[in-house]
């Protein structure tokens, strides 16, 4: 049962503003095309709703949104394949005072680091993602993923190999000449 002060205290409109970007990060960072982010994050939110009154607050709102977008990553990548891609507006970012090739920079690196996640296998991935990028703590990934927390490490070990693999051989293709 839910404790009376958690009923009253969230409710799925606080939990989409507090946790939206956040969920729309992570299912783009977990395999859902740009396309597709905003219908697969509105599926998590009608998850929250439905099971927002279950919610025991065993681990944070964030941890448990993580794995509901987990959850739902996975089931679309496993219909994905029968879906094309179809170019749509992106979420706007945010305005900042940098000059425009520093942005530009910014925008490459992040879109080599999606390129170098989409490599790693779910497991990584999820942990990856959440310990690097979301900068949760090892317990809440181990939580989040539902693994044994030195699972949780074995995973993230292997995964920032194969990223620092992948991003000197993307640098390397980068240096060599035409």
């Amino acid at each position: 049962m839910v404790p009376a002060l958690l009923t009253t205290a969230i409710d799925t409109a606080g939990v989409f503003a507090e946790h939206g970007a956040y969920a729309w990060r992570v299912l783009r960072r977990l395999g859902v095309r740009e396309s597709d982010v905003e219908d697969v994050c509105q599926e998590v939110f009608l998850i929250v709703h439905r099971k927002l009154p279950e919610f025991q607050g065993r681990s944070s709102v964030r941890t448990w949104v993580y794995g509901i977008c987990v959850r739902a990553a996975s089931d679309y990548r496993k219909r994905a394949s029968h879906r094309k891609e179809t170019v749509t507006d992106s979420p706007p970012e945010l305005a900042s005072a940098s000059d425009p090739h520093g942005e530009a920079a910014g925008r490459q690196a992040r879109a080599m680091l999606d390129r170098i996640v989409d490599e790693l296998d779910e497991d990584k991935r999820a942990v990856f993602v959440l310990y690097e990028i979301e900068e949760l703590t090892m317990n809440d990934v181990a939580t989040a993923v539902g693994c044994p927390l030195q699972t949780a490490y074995s995973r993230l070990h292997a995964a920032r190999s194969i990223v620092e693999k992948a991003a000197a051989r993307l640098a390397a293709e980068r240096r060599a000449p035409p």
